[in-house]
């Protein structure tokens, strides 16, 4: 069923064009990426979707009845006090009234036999709704939401929204959200002030979802393993790719290839890798009249450094009483490509901080080497001091620069003109970004530390700060939950995890197979003692011979049954294949009846999905049945895959 479609839509502000010729259609189920640069129109988008904004020209059609929520950038949770109210806010009148059958149960038990037939009717219908509505299950969906994305269930209750940091407060309202009964889901940077385990979560969360999402993200890794269509916004106006992130997936996994290969006897198969890799093209930019070309950077070191940058000894660094790292006993050699990873708060920003001197261990030592130099892009970018304007900013870095030096350099970062005059309050967190790169790239340091430098960038120009750091010949610590950035660029992985730091010496993605084959053993090892536990299950409640020919001829007909359902879906998912494809196609909605043959093939789509779900039903019954009658003769039937 097409649940959203645009076509020839366009917005514009007086002279100022932000959409033209807009067309895209998405059908139920849908999981679609919107990607483009920072103020391209995307946020645009998701306002004509919501019906926020009318376009100038042109259509928007919600299928009627549509449930559409909102993850908006900044959050509002209303009259909530806690973080359990807050992401529970959509279910507030179940949760009234979950507590209104309380209040008359404990009522009725008190008054016994005396308690009016009025009242007893009451409690049984509010107890009726609330089953009817889904009162049971919000708590239960409640926690597996807060606990999916690092919270607490039990001290959610009780923990208040004044107490939480900004990406506490981000996390709340994506959780908020995701409870919420919705049949599309508008994200938008969902995974903005997620770590590598909650994003994780997410993305499994997103992929089994029935609801239709459509994503805003600059997480290139996150956008590959979530969608399955692509809108890139360029040029005041929209391309569309079926299928995900394609080329970003490509890229990823040629340059794992080649940083694995380059100096082994594979040398040559990565060196030509690489000078293919060199001539594919990027996506797109949009053009200059859209806010400048995209970020030219590079880092140089202004002087080599020592071998040693940074040494930890026995150290442990602590905020009060409580314990983020204990006994770090580590160091970091010249050239080396660290990724440090491990969860939200627990202690990576602050054993930067004290590996630069703002902080001092509270046992031990940790320092830095002979002769380092350090850039250090700081998460929260309060190193862009925001009572000042951007020419300034730059020339107390450069006195001695002219002004065209000036000007050039912020050019650089997509400022330009009489932007060069703005002050840095006025910024949006992308812009201020831009000019804390364009701050560190004057820095010509030895020694990169970058504290989540991916969160306020677009795709297009965190690719060109993950090509600026491959050329950089200095060391780097990157800090980060963008996986195809740690992907890309980090030789070494520190993991921090309950107090302690393990070093990974290899790259992340190496790190990412060794943690996916840990977690896939556990998983084998827990489904084959299911299995056996079945097995001898249905052998204890299995008393009659199994080895009779009814029982022989059942096990024929289960098999018959499962290959026959078998051929019945992939039928039917070659139809929904086909009918999806012709819905995608813009061209349909250029007639007069494109309308009307939309709904005829969304009917269809509808029609086919409804069958295959049972098709597999009846190939799952037969299966199960199949299996259970070879289990004494020591045959199985293939699972479908």
């Amino acid at each position: 069923m097409t649940q959203i479609a645009m076509s020839g839509v366009a917005v514009e502000f007086g002279d100022t064009t932000i959409l033209r010729d807009v067309t895209f259609t998405v059908t139920a189920g849908e999981k679609w990426g919107i990607v483009g640069r920072n103020g391209t129109g995307k946020t645009t988008l998701f306002n004509l979707v919501t019906g926020m904004l009318e376009p100038t020209r042109g259509a928007v059609i919600r299928s009627p009845g549509t449930r559409i929520t909102l993850l908006e950038q900044h959050r509002d949770f209303g009259s909530a006090t806690t973080v359990w109210q807050a992401v529970a806010g959509a279910f507030d009148h179940l949760l009234d009234l979950e507590q209104s059958l309380s209040d008359q149960s404990t009522r009725i038990g008190e008054l016994g036999e005396a308690a009016t037939p009025q009242m007893l009717d009451r409690y049984a219908h509010d107890l009726e709704r609330f089953e009817r509505e889904g009162g049971y299950e919000v708590t239960a969906r409640v926690d597996a939401v807060l606990h999916g994305l690092g919270f607490d269930p039990t001290d959610a209750r009780s923990k208040r929204l004044e107490t939480l940091s900004g990406g506490e407060r981000g996390r709340v309202g994506l959780a908020r959200q995701l409870v919420a009964p919705a049949d599309v889901l508008l994200l938008d940077e969902p995974t903005n002030h997620l770590d590598l385990e909650t994003t994780d979560w997410l993305e499994s969360y997103l992929r089994g979802t029935s609801a239709t999402v459509l994503l805003i993200s600059h997480d290139r890794a996150f956008l590959a393993n979530v969608i399955d269509h692509t809108l890139h916004v360029e040029n005041c106006t929209t391309v569309t790719y079926v299928g995900g992130y394609k080329q970003q997936r490509q890229i990823a996994g040629e340059q794992d290839y080649i940083r694995r290969n380059i100096a082994g006897q594979n040398t040559k198969q990565a060196k030509g890798r690489r000078k293919r890799l060199e001539r594919l093209p990027r996506l797109s930019p949009p053009p200059d009249e859209v806010g400048g070309a995209i970020m030219a950077i590079r880092f140089d070191a202004a002087a080599r450094g020592g071998d040693l940058v940074a040494v930890a000894e026995n150290a442990r660094i602590a905020i009060g009483s409580r314990v983020l790292i204990d006994k770090l006993t580590a160091s970091v050699r010249r050239g080396d490509r660290l990724g440090l990873i491990g969860p939200n708060g627990s202690g990576k920003s602050t054993l930067l901080r004290t590996m630069l001197g703002e902080l001092e261990p509270a046992v031990g030592t940790v320092r830095l080497g002979n002769s380092i130099t350090v850039a250090y892009y700081r998460q929260d970018l309060t190193q862009v001091p925001i009572d000042r304007i951007l020419y300034d900013i730059i020339l107390d870095l450069r006195p001695t620069w002219e002004r065209g030096q000036i000007q050039g350099h912020l050019g650089r970062f997509g400022f330009s003109g009489d932007e060069v005059l703005r002050r840095a309050d006025s910024l949006s967190g992308g812009e201020r970004a831009r000019v804390a790169l364009a701050m560190m790239m004057l820095a010509r340091a030895n020694l990169l530390i970058l504290d989540e430098p991916t969160n306020h960038l677009d795709v297009e120009s965190i690719e060109a700060l993950e090509d600026a750091i491959e050329r950089y010949e200095g060391t780097v610590i990157i800090v980060s939950h963008d996986r195809a950035l740690l992907r890309a660029l980090a030789d070494r992985v520190w993991v921090l995890h309950d107090t302690h730091i393990t070093s990974f010496d290899g790259s992340f993605s190496e790190w990412e197979v060794v943690s996916a084959e840990r977690a896939h053993a556990a998983q084998v090892k827990a489904a084959e003692e299911a299995a056996v536990h079945r097995m001898r299950e249905r052998q204890t409640v299995q008393r009659r011979d199994t080895n009779t020919r009814g029982q022989r001829d059942a096990l024929k007909k289960a098999q018959r049954d499962a290959e026959d359902a078998e051929r019945r879906i992939a039928q039917l998912e070659q139809t929904i294949a086909s009918l999806t494809s012709a819905l995608a196609d813009p061209e349909l909605y250029t007639t007069g009846a494109g309308a009307a043959s939309a709904n005829r093939l969304g009917a269809e789509l509808d029609e086919a999905k409804a069958a295959l779900e049972h098709a597999l039903e009846a190939w799952t019954d037969a299966t199960e049945r199949a299996e259970t009658l070879a289990v004494s003769e020591g045959s199985a039937i293939h699972p479908r895959k």
